[in-house]
């Protein structure tokens, strides 16, 4: 077959590209080794943010940008973006007052025209915020976002098959030559491709693609480690914290799953996307952060889970990790059909990366760009209020009950019609495999959003596996063999492609 963009990597940014290429009308395939988000893109932070360090960094533009794109996020995915309040408390030993205050205050001002609150101080008032913390001490609290990092992903998949593009997960990119002007590319499935244009949306594998690929290029990935922890509750409420540590890093303390905080991340300096693991000075580390700032003390025992993301930063040689640049760098090569390769970037960029890519391709691929994401909302995201979305939900699908409707309507917004149309009881849901996850939902996984074993399904796409019975995964996993069987028995076909709805 032959395509106008083959793009490589499934993650955030191959995804969004797919999207923003199929909206512009250019015929486009997506391959990806693994599932979709399986690796960098799911092991995040989960917040959508502008990068309130950054500015220590003077990254002003991307800081300002990353703002915007907060802005556009939160209107295009409610149900998958929430704002969140942030409470930074001061340490004049890290840094003065005056400078947190200063740069909270350039926070407010680059995210000019939008509408979350402005900083403010913390007051004795704030209850909820001050008593989870050893000491009192003030400090501050500000807005931005949490976001569910995989599902993001998977939206943006979404869209793009849903106007043309294919995706191929569980499926690598052998091999691929220029030759009369195109792209040839052979697929671990078999298949043979031809493409006016690739992309190497690779993430920690973007260097390694282009040796694959026989490309020489002066830009460099700098690989950089961040691990994030899992332990008990540390506070009751929806805030998250950031902490400034004496090293002048900082870690966030976030809500996590129902009963869990996230506490993460950090930078460590790596030489293989392989090595994406927590190691014991990780955890230490974070242990540590937790314990010289909250009243709820830990010890490695406590973690109940862990994840561990390596980001491909562009190479600008900074000396240490955690200054290197946040920014994305798109280097195109036009010795031939054209080569767009992807270094850095963040998930709250990702739509404004895909947008200049497009730009960067355009005039390989003869066509126009048009600003198609900017006011576009993801699957799912077409409500006026998460809020009123979510009664009606409870409403209509009373037998759902609150935790698991809260759940599905966060995981599929509107979509969730669509699955649920004619369930009129809990018996029409199908076998319940464990914590709510009934037979309708996993078919839904399968059918149309590219799930082919339990860690795709509970790990990536529910988020059940740290709150559920462990017998969830096997009973998942079996089902999912039953039908990956059944399938290639009856009518064998592609599971990895999946159906437009």
């Amino acid at each position: 077959m032959t395509y106008d963009i083959l793009i490589i990597g499934g993650g955030i940014n191959g995804c969004a590209i797919a999207r923003e290429a199929a909206l512009n009308g250019a015929t486009t395939l997506l391959v990806e080794r693994d599932d979709l988000a399986s690796h960098t893109s799911s092991a995040s932070t989960k917040l959508i943010h502008g990068g309130l360090r950054y500015l220590e960094h003077h990254e002003f533009g991307l800081v300002r940008e990353a703002l915007m794109e907060r802005e556009r996020l939160i209107e295009a995915a409610p149900h998958l973006i929430r704002p969140m309040a942030f409470v930074l408390p001061h340490d004049d030993r890290v840094r003065p007052w005056w400078l947190v205050r200063a740069g909270l205050h350039l926070y407010d001002a680059l995210a000019w025209g939008t509408r979350l609150p402005r900083s403010r101080g913390l007051r004795k008032s704030d209850i909820a915020y001050r008593a989870p913390l050893r000491g009192d001490r003030g400090g501050f609290v500000y807005f931005d976002a949490f976001v569910d990092d995989s599902r993001l992903t998977l939206a943006n998949a979404i869209d793009a098959t849903e106007n043309g593009a294919d995706i191929l997960t569980r499926t690598q990119l052998v091999n691929a030559r220029r030759e009369e002007g195109r792209w040839h590319a052979l697929l671990s499935s078999g298949q043979h491709v031809t493409a006016r244009t690739l992309v190497n949306a690779a993430g920690p594998w973007v260097t390694d693609a282009l040796a694959r690929l026989g490309i020489e290029t002066r830009a460099r990935a700098r690989l950089v480690k961040g691990s994030h922890i899992a332990v008990p509750k540390l506070y009751e409420g929806d805030h998250a914290y950031i902490i400034q540590l004496a090293d002048r890093r900082i870690v966030f303390a976030v809500p996590w799953q129902d009963g869990f905080t996230q506490v993460g991340t950090t930078d460590i300096a790596v030489n293989s996307p392989e090595e994406a693991r927590i190691d014991s000075g990780e955890i230490a580390y974070l242990c540590a952060a937790i314990n010289a700032h909250f009243r709820a003390q830990v010890t490695p025992g406590d973690i109940v889970d862990s994840w561990s993301g390596i980001r491909p930063l562009y190479d600008d040689g900074a000396n240490e990790a955690t200054a290197v640049t946040r920014d994305f760098v798109l280097e195109l090569n036009t010795a031939g059909p054209a080569l767009l390769s992807v270094f850095g970037g963040k998930i709250t960029t990702a739509r404004q990366l895909a947008e200049k890519a497009i730009a960067k391709l355009a005039p390989s691929l003869a066509i126009t760009p048009r600003l198609v994401t900017r006011d576009r909302p993801l699957p799912g995201g077409d409500m006026a209020s998460f809020a009123a979305f979510l009664a009606e939900v409870r409403a209509r699908y009373s037998f759902l009950g609150d935790e698991r409707s809260e759940r599905m309507a966060r995981a599929y917004g509107t979509r969730l019609w669509a699955m649920l149309d004619g369930i009129e009881d809990e018996s029409m849901l199908g076998p319940d495999f464990g914590a709510g996850l009934t037979q309708v939902e996993l078919d839904w996984m399968r059918t149309y959003e590219w799930a082919a074993t339990a860690a795709d399904v509970l790990d990536r796409r529910s988020k059940l596996r740290l709150t559920a019975d462990p017998a969830i995964g096997r009973r998942v996993e079996g089902e999912m063999a039953m039908q990956r069987e059944a399938a290639d028995r009856d009518q064998p076909c592609d599971l990895a492609h999946v159906t437009p709805i």
